[in-house]
């Protein structure tokens, strides 16, 4: 049983020149092109040297087609991928060479004026492409005057229920109090019977 093991290579660098697509017989799309990324290091003597790196990048199918399409020389770009390494024997010395690559499964540009939508980069992927972002016809547009937001009863109409309250039971009052004066006047004698009780005879 093989042990596990791990080959993936990652770069944020510069492209050295302009990306160069062919067909292979079958009619495979591959793109090549180089990045250089820069390493900032302190020597022996206590100087800060500056060193570039250059790395040749391939890219298959249809993630080349993109990198053909919208990369161009001096573009910032992301790379994830693995390392490949192929050797070859030279026609003319007859030794035998070895070049080194990453071939990319992922790229991102940068780059603000590269990505051409703003500062947003553009994204690829060699394994899955990536979902359509959702546009402005996507996106439906809500009046809030259409909305139900459940509506309150307002503070005035409570007011008067209280008032038209108020003012019955105020009626009822007024009622009660002319039946019980009725009921006295009823009850009481009149002030002629009384005078005539107290004449004497002739």
């Amino acid at each position: 049983m093989a042990s596990r093991s791990l080959n993936k290579a990652q770069l944020i660098g510069n492209l050295t020149r302009d990306p160069e697509m062919r067909y292979t017989a079958s009619g495979t799309a591959v793109t090549s092109f180089a990045v250089a990324t820069n390493r900032t290091y302190t020597d022996s003597s206590g100087k800060t040297v500056e060193s570039a790196e250059f790395t040749n990048i391939v890219a298959w199918a249809k993630l080349a087609e993109i990198c053909s399409q919208l990369l161009k020389k001096g573009m910032k770009v992301f790379i994830e991928g693995r390392l490949q390494t192929s050797k070859w024997d030279d026609k003319e010395t007859g030794k035998t060479v070895y070049k080194t690559e990453v071939v990319a499964a992922d790229m991102i540009i940068l780059s603000p004026s590269g990505a051409g939508r703003g500062d947003r980069p553009e994204t690829a992927r060699a394994e899955t492409p990536a979902e359509p972002l959702a546009t402005s016809e996507d996106v439906v547009d809500l009046d809030l005057d259409d909305l139900d937001l459940g509506a309150e009863t307002p503070a005035k109409s409570d007011s008067k229920d209280r008032d038209s309250d108020s003012g019955a039971d105020t009626g009822k009052n007024d009622e009660k109090k002319d039946t019980k004066r009725d009921a006295e006047k009823s009850e009481k004698p009149e002030d002629s019977e009384k005078a005539g009780d107290n004449d004497p005879p002739f």
